[in-house]
C-alpha cells in the first residue's frame, strides 16, 4: 500500500507502542487438523513438508479486526482467486504495530462512491521476518487493492514490512511460504500470485500503483517479481500432496496434483 499507509498512520497519531497482547495465539492459517499424516509406504520429496509442516515454518499469529468493528463492521464474504503482495513502505511499524492499528481502527481512509468502501484500510496478512500476523479471515474481502474491484472483491493482501532491521530477504521467503500455502489451500495456479501493481486503481494516477515497489522494475513487474515467483514456485513444491488428496474435498486427484506439475 506504500505511502498512502504512511499518510494515514500520521493523520491518525502514532501507532501504539511495541508490544504482544497476551491473548494472542500461535497457529495455522486455518485447522490443521490431520494435515500431517502421511500414508503407509510413502515417502516425502526431500526436502518436502506437509501442509502442517509448513503452516510451523511460516509461524501464523492471528490478530483479526473485531467481528462487527471497524474494518470488519460489513461482513463481505470471499472465495479467494488471487494473492496480492504489497509493501508497506513504513520503515517504522513492525507486524504487531499494523496488528493493532487495524483492530484498533487506526487506519482510516476516505469513503467514497468508486473508492474506498468501508472507510479503512484492511488486508489478510502482514509478514516480516520472523512471524505473519493476520488480521482477517481468508473467506473475507479486505480493503486493499482496487476499490469495488477484482483485487478486493476475489484476492487475498499481503503486506511485507519494511521497518528498521527487517531482513527483507528473509522476509521474502517467508512471504514465498505463505504463498505457497495459501495456493494450496485454495487450489490457485502460480499466476494467481499478482503485485499490487496488477490491479487498476479507476479514478487515481498512477492508475497502476508501483508497488510492492522493491520487486517492481522500473515501476512494473520485471525480473525482480520472476524471481518473486519463482521462490512461491520452489516452496509450493516442497508441500507434499497425499494420494487421500480428494477426501479433502477436491473433485479429481489428477486434476490437482496435475496443477502441483504444471507449474
Amino acid at each position: 500500500m506504500g505511502r498512502d499507509l504512511i499518510a494515514l498512520y500520521t493523520a491518525a497519531g502514532a501507532l501504539l507502542a511495541a508490544g504482544i497482547m497476551a491473548s494472542c495465539t500461535t497457529s495455522g492459517i486455518e485447522s490443521t487438523a490431520n494435515l500431517d499424516r502421511v500414508p503407509t509406504g510413502s515417502k516425502l520429496t526431500q526436502g518436502g513438508v506437509t501442509e502442517k509442516q509448513m503452516f510451523s515454518e511460516i509461524r501464523v499469529v492471528k490478530r483479526f479486526i473485531p467481528k462487527g468493528r471497524y474494518g470488519r463492521k460489513v461482513h463481505r464474504s470471499m472465495k479467494p482467486r488471487y494473492i496480492t503482495v504489497h509493501s508497506t513502505q513504513n520503515y517504522d511499524g513492525d507486524a504487531w504495530d499494523h496488528a493493532r492499528a487495524l483492530e484498533r481502527g487506526k487506519l482510516r481512509a476516505p469513503k467514497r462512491r468508486g473508492g474506498n468502501r468501508i472507510g479503512y484500510l484492511t488486508w489478510h496478512f502482514t509478514v516480516q521476518q520472523d512471524v505473519v500476523m493476520q488480521h482477517l479471515p481468508t473467506n473475507e474481502q479486505g480493503e486493499h487493492a482496487d476499490f469495488d474491484g477484482v483485487g478486493n472483491n476475489y484476492s487475498i493482501g499481503i503486506e511485507m514490512c519494511e521497518h528498521r532491521g527487517n531482513s527483507r530477504t528473509q522476509t521474502l521467503e517467508r512471504t514465498a511460504k505463505l504463498c505457497a500455502s495459501l495456493m494450496r489451500q485454495y487450489n490457485l495456479p502460480l499466476r494467481s500470485v499478482v503485485p499490487h501493481y496488477h490491479w487498476p486503481r479507476k479514478g487515481l494516477k498512477p492508475e497502476h500503483k508501483n508497488c510492492p515497489h522493491y520487486l517492481m522494475t522500473n515501476g512494473r513487474p520485471g525480473r525482480k517479481w520472476n524471481d518473486f515467483l519463482q521462490m512461491v514456485k520452489r516452496e509450493y513444491k516442497r508441500i507434499y500432496v497425499p494420494a487421500q488428496i480428494a477426501s479433502r474435498g477436491f473433485a479429481d486427484v489428477r486434476e490437482k496434483e496435475a496443477i502441483y506439475q504444471g507449474l
